[in-house]
């Protein structure tokens, strides 16, 4: 896969996502097993000796999972902010190769622009992404209990996006989770729900927007089947074809 995107695996089992300009090469978190990120770059024609760098959104374990190996041994440098950077110390107890960027700040990182902007989650300095490739923009934007008018700030002009679709609200509070979770994923520092996606989504909707992956969802409060039709619902009459980035497999690629 030589220019273009692809989820490598997205839920609370561990996250990772692709990211080609053709000439540089990114994951985005990488929280499966190491085995299981090599194996599933395979699939899509990538050897994990051409990743150039690893973006980290947060140090939740499904984000960070594979970076010990892959930072140790296979030395890719890991991007991510000063607060990231503490928390995956504490949680793996290595230092590793990490290159500190700011939220907020814009950075290049070889030929792709690189714009990480806060969202809002139970994590020490928790980012989404803008990447800007030639005249392309991407959008992955994951793990926000609440989508704030600076998420929707960043999300503007997207040509593809990746968007938390996490769960059903009327899922959550039948499941048999303990209360401290139904809260924690129902707060402004959980998880966005289905229809909360979907107006986000339609907020920052526009003609040329591509394609979107609806990434995280829970597979004990959500379905693939009910995060499509609710979106879809909240969007009314705008239309954009709508994938789901799936746990256990490798997602739909796109080729720029």
């Amino acid at each position: 896969m030589k220019r273009g995107f692809c989820p490598l695996g997205s839920g609370s089992k561990g996250n990772a996502l692709y990211f080609s300009s053709g000439t540089t090469r990114l994951l985005i978190d990488a929280g499966l097993s190491a085995r299981q990120i090599c194996l599933r770059l395979q699939k899509i024609g990538v050897d994990i000796s051409e990743i150039d760098a690893i973006l980290v959104t947060h140090e939740h374990i499904d984000h960070i999972r594979a970076l010990k190996i892959l930072g140790i041994k296979y030395q890719i440098p890991i991007l991510t902010n000063a607060g990231t950077a503490k928390g995956i110390y504490r949680s793996l107890g290595e230092t590793l190769p990490f290159k500190i960027f700011t939220t907020g700040e814009s950075f290049e990182f070889r030929d792709i622009e690189i714009h990480p902007f806060s969202i809002q989650h139970d994590s020490l300095d928790p980012v989404a992404f803008t990447l800007k490739t030639g005249n392309l923009k991407v959008g992955v934007c994951t793990d926000l209990g609440f989508a704030t008018t600076l998420v929707q700030a960043h999300l503007q002009g997207c040509d593809y996006l990746v968007l938390e679709a996490n769960h059903e609200p009327s899922m959550v509070h039948a499941s048999p989770r303990p209360m401290v979770y139904k809260q924690r994923v129902l707060s402004r520092a959980g998880h966005l729900s289905n229809a909360e996606c979907g107006k986000l989504l339609s907020l920052v909707h526009h003609p040329l927007l591509k394609h979107v992956h609806l990434a995280h969802l829970s597979q004990e409060c959500n379905s693939p089947k009910t995060a499509l039709e609710v979106v879809a619902s909240e969007l009314r009459e705008k239309k954009v074809p709508l994938s789901i980035a799936p746990q256990e497999e490798v997602g739909t690629a796109i080729v720029f």
